[in-house]
């Protein structure tokens, strides 16, 4: 399985001739070129970094067989493509464009207590690959790669070392970075790559940079 790093939280898993698209938002400028590429997409929560419906939209209008998985708070801005878009719950398992999904479903990380939280949905991807969303949220599975988030309102170092560490991940990479610069974004191996108190090693990976992971 080749997982390519695109803006931000998104990033694809290919496989063969199927790619996996996950969290297409606004801040990816290139969105829509991955939607029209992708065999399924992913949505792990609703904030527009994520999500960016217009897009969504627009791409399953013109792909019949495009279909979405994520939390059903989302169903509502897809109302127009309600057909295609799968709400999913906590413990679901299914077979999306070749790849097993297992998704785990609760709060998105505090960034206030005055703001509202919504649902977020972490999706395991052919056992090995997690993809927290927004949520420092444990799949209690052995895994092989963790999707960190780096960066935003609600990040907390001592929180991430912490999830990496109670995941215990052969590698993690670095994702939800678009608030760091280039500096920020090489510094963060000082507080949760190999040599620090994760122990983990820790990739950051630049725009469109693909890796082959292991085990996948």
């Amino acid at each position: 399985m080749r997982l390519t790093k695109y803006t931000h939280a998104t990033v694809t898993l290919s496989k063969g001739d199927n790619t996996l698209l996950i969290d297409p938002g606004t801040f990816t400028p290139d969105a829509a070129e991955l939607l029209a590429a992708a065999d399924a997409v992913l949505i792990t929560h609703e904030h527009f970094d994520h999500f960016d419906a217009e897009k969504i939209v627009a791409a399953m209008k013109d792909r019949d067989g495009l279909h979405l998985y994520g939390p059903a708070s989302i169903a509502g801005a897809l109302s127009e493509v309600a057909d295609r878009v799968h709400a999913v719950s906590t413990g679901e398992s299914f077979d999306i464009a070749g790849f097993a999904v297992e998704t785990f479903v609760a709060d998105h990380a505090v960034i206030h207590p005055e703001i509202p939280l919504v649902d977020n949905a972490g999706f395991l991807i052919d056992h090995t690959v997690f993809h927290p969303g927004d949520a420092y949220l444990n799949p209690g599975r052995p895994i092989e790669t963790l999707l960190l988030p780096v960066s935003g309102p609600w990040i907390s170092t001592e929180q991430a070392i912490d999830f990496v560490r109670a995941v215990a991940p052969k590698l993690s990479i670095a994702i939800h970075d678009v608030m760091l610069s280039d500096t920020g974004k090489a510094s963060t191996g000082m507080f949760l790559g190999a040599d620090s108190l994760t122990g983990t090693p820790l990739e950051v990976l630049a725009v469109g940079e693909d890796r082959e992971l292991a085990g996948a």
